[in-house]
């Protein structure tokens, strides 16, 4: 059932709002038909008046690759137009997505609890929206899940095989995920030692998998590229942007002559750490403007939609849309920072167990009412000093489980990622089925049986 709900309203979106990809869209759809053709992960050039095949790697391969056997099968064969196919599979990673949410939320809620999760999940407006963009955030969002899924329910050496595999391909479509492979050492259960093994394990396994993307990419461009040639790129625009979002850079900006992609990318990264080199505290300055960008508002649908279609987004469409799913994600937000905290028992509970709670719902009140309708506010503190609060120890609040610490930690590892980048709404929603579980887990309170720390779902 709860596959059905998600599903409904994520293939309405797929047929009825959807367009030609546009933006970054518009590279992993030619991509994809290019692999669909047989051309690889490549564009056509022209040498001598002829086109001529040109290997590239500028952007992470693995959305493009997902979705060129579709290309193939159902646009090649049946005639179905390529543009539909994406925004399609999207429905169809949204609502599996939801399941999953559940499933996960099984393992460290209560079952009510983990249906409210799942239903979040499911009728979360952005993540809805959303199917209608060929980007890669739904399947890495789905990555996300899928890992900590994965990792939780198989046991042994199989679970982490499993998951191994599955950040090494999540790598592919979204580098930051195989930081996933670390992360997966806080659900790992047994001694330290084996931990440890474990997580060696999924790391070793997970560069296993991208390797032979890596090994293509020394043979057919210009210089070796673990995944793609836009890491220097993004930290260059991290260290020289005056907002904290994306700028367009150009050879003005310091690389004004080279002969590839690799060549380019190296450039960029000299430029930007010699840059952040010789004025760190103003690349530090400019850190609460990229996560204001990334976490405080979520118009990135909205804006997407609009470029594709604008003729069904008008101006008064788009101002609502960009305030409904504005206003659902700083609810979700403030319900998320609430769930760092274990709520004292009302009448066991000593006075020291009441401070770090109240005084954690003193600060979410505070930045919550200053936010208000702007987009300058301390929303962005929320999820950011949440997953810090909620590693502590603090008397009368057990730590949380290893499910939980996966996801304060994606929040954690994401932040940390757009501070040194930049930022911008679309990519928080990579980890929006996270603040979805964070958010189904508000305000609980320890159960007076539960012992100090709760079981963890381990592979074991």
């Amino acid at each position: 059932m709860l596959f059905l709900v998600a599903l409904a309203p994520r293939l309405y979106v797929a047929s009825a709002w959807s367009g030609e990809p546009v933006w970054d869209g518009h590279y992993y759809h030619f991509g994809a038909e290019r692999i669909a053709a047989g051309f690889g992960y490549s564009e056509d050039v022209m040498v001598n008046g002829a086109a001529v095949s040109h290997p590239w790697c500028h952007y992470p391969v693995g959305y493009s690759a997902f979705l060129a056997p579709f290309y193939k099968l159902f646009s090649g064969l049946l005639g179905i137009p390529a543009v539909l196919i994406g925004p399609l599979l999207n429905a169809l990673l949204g609502a599996t997505t939801a399941v999953l949410v559940f499933r996960i939320g099984t393992r460290f809620l209560s079952l009510n609890r983990a249906r409210v999760a799942g239903a979040i999940t499911a009728l979360h407006p952005g993540l809805i929206l959303y199917t209608g963009l060929t980007m890669t955030e739904l399947l890495a969002s789905f990555l996300i899940i899928l890992i900590l899924y994965v990792g939780t329910k198989f046991g042994g050496w199989r679970g982490a095989v499993l998951a191994g595999v599955l950040v090494g391909l999540g790598t592919l479509v979204r580098p930051p995920i195989l930081l996933c492979a670390v992360l997966l050492a806080v659900v790992v259960g047994g001694a330290l030692r084996e931990r440890a093994l474990k997580t060696g394990v999924v790391v070793a396994l997970a560069v296993l998998t991208v390797l032979p993307w890596s090994f293509r990419n020394c043979r057919v461009m210009d210089g070796c590229a673990f995944v793609s040639t836009n890491g220097g790129w993004n930290l260059a625009i991290g260290a020289l942007t005056e907002t904290g979002r994306f700028r367009a850079l150009s050879g003005e900006d310091g690389c004004p002559v080279v002969t590839g992609q690799v060549q380019q990318d190296r450039c960029w990264a000299k430029l930007g750490r010699e840059t952040i080199a010789d004025d760190p505290l103003a690349w530090l300055k400019k850190m609460p403007a990229k996560l204001q960008h990334t976490y405080n508002h979520e118009s990135f649908p909205v804006a997407y939609m609009a470029e594709a279609r604008p003729k069904i987004w008008p101006e008064s469409r788009q101002q609502a849309g960009r305030q409904l799913l504005t206003g659902f994600h700083r609810g979700l937000l403030v319900l998320v920072a609430l769930a760092a905290i274990r709520w004292p028992h009302p009448i066991r509970a000593e006075m020291r167990h009441w401070i770090p709670a109240t005084l954690w719902l003193l600060g979410v009140v505070i930045f919550a009412a200053q936010s208000g309708g702007s987009f300058d506010s301390p929303m962005f503190w929320l999820v950011v000093l949440a997953p810090l609060f909620s590693l502590l120890r603090l008397p009368g609040l057990y730590p949380a489980g290893g499910i939980e610490q996966y996801l304060w930690l994606c929040l954690l590892t994401t932040s940390m990622t757009h501070a040194v980048f930049f930022g911008d709404d679309r990519y928080h929603l990579v980890v929006s089925p996270c603040l979805c579980l964070l958010a189904a887990a508000t305000l609980r309170r320890p159960r007076a049986s539960a012992p100090a720390q709760p079981s963890r779902p381990a592979l074991e």
